[in-house]
């Protein structure tokens, strides 16, 4: 078996929207660098692919000194600033967590509420390492989260896509296959592996930066929306339901919370340390 690479890395600066896919990236505490530290609220509470599929065709570009860019068939592009520091908190919550965050302004909140076709709210956390924390029955008393579902990055595997994609294509609904890997939306793509090879996994290093495998991953209907289109279908719950589940959560992927930062990198290794 040759030794596992980190084949790709994405970064999605707002939460739910579609993101990029830089080279490298800084590793902080609570996720990567400028990952999910914006939001879309709607009355406070998170708006996600689960509420508007849509949202996966916003390509959200993080600028620098923390602001955004959005991109969306028909819309204008959109440039945004962070907020000031000393600016008017908002309170939100994630999944019913909350958390306070600063406005992105009127004029994302117009651009996004146009694009949805609702009432709709532009958000930027301001102090992930302290407002959010990552379930206590999986992590640290410590450990931190931005505005991603649960915790800090998601990691999968080629393989177990593939794997996953010959269980799609033997099912009733093959003509959806094969999934692409943004339908999982990872944060670390690893290359090299045998299939599922990820749930043994407990601690990794990739390149210089150390994480714990903290949990499988919970899928949801997210997954069976196509982020080129906003089109949804029944695959790949359907086929996890039957292959890949565990008590009551279908699960693909893992999650992950690092324990040194640092930078990781396209090609870095991936070493099992336990």
């Amino acid at each position: 078996m040759p030794t596992p690479i980190l084949t790709a890395l994405h970064v999605y600066p707002v939460k739910s929207l579609a993101g990029t896919t830089p080279r490298e990236a800084e590793v902080e505490p609570w996720g990567l660098a400028g990952d999910r530290r914006w939001m879309v609220v709607r009355e406070g509470r998170q708006l996600t692919q689960r509420d508007v599929p849509r949202l996966a065709l916003v390509v959200a570009r993080e600028r620098a000194e923390g602001g955004v860019s959005l991109d969306a068939p028909g819309m204008p592009q959109l440039t945004v600033n962070a907020p000031a520091p000393a600016g008017a908190a908002l309170d939100v919550t994630v999944f019913g967590s909350p958390v306070r965050a600063g406005s992105g302004g009127a004029g994302a909140d117009a651009w996004l509420s146009r694009y949805v076709g609702a009432p709709v709210r532009l958000v930027r956390m301001t102090a992930p390492e302290r407002d959010r924390s990552v379930d206590p029955r999986f992590g640290r008393p410590q450990d931190t989260v931005s505005f991603a579902d649960g915790y800090p990055l998601l990691l999968t595997t080629e393989s177990s896509l593939d794997a996953l994609n010959s269980l799609i294509a033997e099912g009733d609904h093959a003509q959806e296959g094969p999934l692409p890997m943004n339908r999982f939306r990872p944060n670390l793509v690893v290359g090299g592996t045998a299939p599922w090879a990820e749930d043994g996994w407990r601690r990794l290093r990739v390149g210089e930066v150390e994480f714990e495998v903290v949990r499988p991953s919970g899928r949801c209907v997210v997954t069976t929306t196509d982020q080129a289109t906003g089109g949804r279908g029944k695959e790949p719950l359907r086929t996890l339901a039957r292959h890949r589940r565990s008590g009551d959560r279908l699960i693909f992927g893992q999650n992950l919370v690092p324990r040194t930062t640092g930078t990781v990198r396209r090609g870095d290794e991936l070493r099992v340390l336990g």
